[in-house]
This record gives structure tokens, C-alpha cells and sequence, in this order.
């Protein structure tokens, strides 16, 4: 079957990307006051999360939030904020801003069986290539090229790490678009489905795997689902069809691909930085890190995963994805 390329904007490599700074926004003062007095006006309200963006109204910085939007939905999938004060805030008003921040771009998403909305990204030890049920976030090790689950997933920087911890990004609409000039047969299979490890978090009585493609088109727009260890820990399951040598090809060449000086962008987070990513168009992953001896110093992160208005009808080789993730959040476990 013939494919398609994806092209630009959504297509990009690393010389274009750096050049083209669209997607990239420093705060100005007048949007720190904006984000103050909506922060003011929600503790004065007793406002706790989750609330939507009416709640949290951000004045210009809300229209200007309009503008990134569209690059984050139609164009390059990133954005990138910069400036945010959160030495002013602290931890339980960072949380909030970046909640209404987030409000502004889509709907919140349960992130586990628990039910969080809000994820802390740190080292808590352990190993997910050894453990099939551990999560590579709650570990300092590198992390192959992924993306998550929802359209947008949004990291806020409250801690840096003593070293290393770099989020790096690529273009999977470039990486495609490059395999099908040069391995076009291997294309081909990554839009075959593949089986991936829900990692004993599905719900009672479901599948402990999702079964969907590498690439994919609905509606007229590109998808993009990458995730090489959750693939390879899903031949656990006896039941679970034994990866061909074009898979395992296939997701080797997209590895390469993504880390290779053309297509990978670093980035080096600071406190109060905010990166969103399109996870139907962007791929990322992070370097391993250091951390400070002590707690209150080391490497913290906050995740976010959103539904925007963007993608409005659910592709059905998602489905079993965002059901999960509604099962999470009207019966979240307390245990």
C-alpha cells in the first residue's frame, strides 16, 4: 500500500527547528501578573484542582496561550514557555498555575489507577528494564525516544538535577517521512498493529496489553505511537504474537533516527520552565541524570496529560488507551 509523506509544518529536522522559534515564548511581565492574580483570586476562592480555564482566568497571557496553541496543534507539536516564578509560588501554587496554565490548552487526564491528574516526575529507584511493572519517570536512568499517553503532554521544571536529566525531542512525522524515502517495506509494517505492556495498570477484567499501530492516519492527520520497551516487555504474555525482524527493525531504525544530530533537539530544563509536547506528532525522551544528596534539592518534575479540542474524535486503535484512563479517574484506587 502506498503511503503518504507528512511534510512540514509537522515534519521537522533539528537545523529547521532551532531556526524557527516559534514555538518558543519567555514570559514578559505583564504575563507574571497576569498568572499572579489568577493564582490570587483561586486561593482566595478556596479553588483546588481539577478546575477548568474559566476559573482561571490569565487575561492577555490567556489569548497569547491562544497563539502557541495552534503550533502546539498544527504546527511543529511543541511548546515551550520560560520565566515562570516559582520561587514565588511554591510547590502547592506552582501545582495550581500550572493546572490552569494547562486548563487553557485542554482537559486534564488521569495518569494512572490512582487517579493523579498531576504526576511527579523524580527518582524514586528501580529499574523498568528488569521490572516490567516500574515506570521509567520515577527513575535517573536515560530513557529511550516515547511518547505518552493523550494530544499534549506537558512537563513543568520545579528542580533541576545536579547534572544530565537534557529532555530530548524529534519530529516522528520527519523520522517517517525519512523511512519512507529509504525503507519504505519497514513503514509499512510500523502501521501493522503492535501489542504494548499496560504494565499492571489496566483495569479489572481488561486486556493486560493495548494492540495498535507504530503509524497511523485518521481523519486526515498523522499519529504517532512509540514505545519500544513497553513493546518488548508485552512478550511476556504467551498469547502476545512474537515480534517479527522487521518490527524489531522497524523500532530500531526510529531509535536511531531519533537520537542521530538530524532529527534530535535537546533541551536543558530551569526552574519554572514549561515544555508541552503533541504526542500524535513528537517524540522525547531524557539522558540519565544526577542528583543532589539532599531531598529538597533533587531533580523534581511535574506531568500533565491533556485531551484538546483539536482531536476531537478519538481514533478507535486508541480507544482502549483513553478508556483506561477514564476508568482511572471515576474509580480511582486508594490503596
Amino acid at each position: 500500500m502506498s503511503r503518504s509523506r507528512i511534510a512540514a509544518p509537522n515534519a521537522w529536522r533539528t537545523e529547521d527547528f532551532q531556526q524557527d522559534r516559534e514555538w518558543s515564548y519567555e514570559l514578559t511581565q505583564s504575563d507574571r501578573v497576569d498568572i499572579k492574580w489568577a493564582l490570587k483570586n483561586a486561593c482566595t476562592s478556596g479553588l483546588t484542582i481539577p478546575f477548568g480555564a474559566g476559573q482561571f482566568p490569565l487575561g492577555a497571557f490567556g489569548e497569547q496561550l491562544k497563539r502557541l496553541r495552534v503550533e502546539l496543534e498544527e504546527g511543529s507539536g511543541v511548546m515551550f514557555l520560560r520565566g515562570l516564578e516559582i520561587d514565588d509560588y511554591g510547590l502547592e501554587g506552582t501545582r495550581t498555575v500550572y493546572w490552569g496554565i494547562g486548563a487553557h490548552l485542554g482537559v486534564g487526564l488521569a495518569q494512572n489507577p490512582r487517579g493523579d491528574l498531576l504526576v511527579n516526575v523524580r527518582d524514586e529507584g528501580g529499574d523498568p528494564y528488569l521490572d516490567p511493572t516500574q515506570r521509567g519517570y520515577h527513575t535517573a536512568q536515560r530513557l529511550p525516544f516515547h511518547n505518552d499517553q493523550g494530544d499534549v503532554v506537558g512537563l513543568l521544571c520545579f528542580r533541576s538535577a545536579k547534572a544530565g536529566g537534557l529532555s530530548c525531542i524529534c519530529s516522528a512525522a520527519a523520522i517517517h517521512d525519512k523511512m519512507l524515502d529509504t525503507r519504505p517495506d519497514l513503514v509499512e509494517a510500523l502501521y501493522g498493529p503492535f501489542y504494548a505492556d499496560v504494565r499492571g495498570e489496566e483495569p479489572a477484567g481488561r486486556k493486560p496489553y493495548y494492540v495498535e499501530p507504530r503509524f497511523a492516519v485518521f481523519n486526515g492527520r498523522f499519529y504517532a505511537q512509540h514505545g519500544p520497551t513497553y513493546i518488548r516487555s508485552a512478550q511476556r504474555f504467551p498469547e502476545v504474537p512474537r515480534l517479527t525482524g522487521q518490527q524489531l527493525e522497524a523500532m530500531d531504525m526510529i531509535d536511531t533516527l531519533a537520537a542521530s544530530e538530524e532529527f534530535r533537539v535537546d533541551m536543558d530544563f530551569r526552574p519554572g520552565d514549561l515544555q508541552f509536547l503533541n504526542n500524535h506528532l513528537v517524540l522525547h525522551s531524557r539522558t540519565t541524570f544526577e542528583d543532589f544528596a539532599q531531598p529538597e534539592l533533587k531533580r523534581h518534575l511535574l506531568r500533565l496529560w491533556l485531551c484538546t479540542p483539536y482531536y476531537k474524535e478519538i481514533p478507535p486503535f486508541f480507544k482502549d488507551r483513553y478508556e483506561d484512563m477514564d476508568f482511572w479517574l471515576r474509580h480511582p484506587v486508594t490503596k
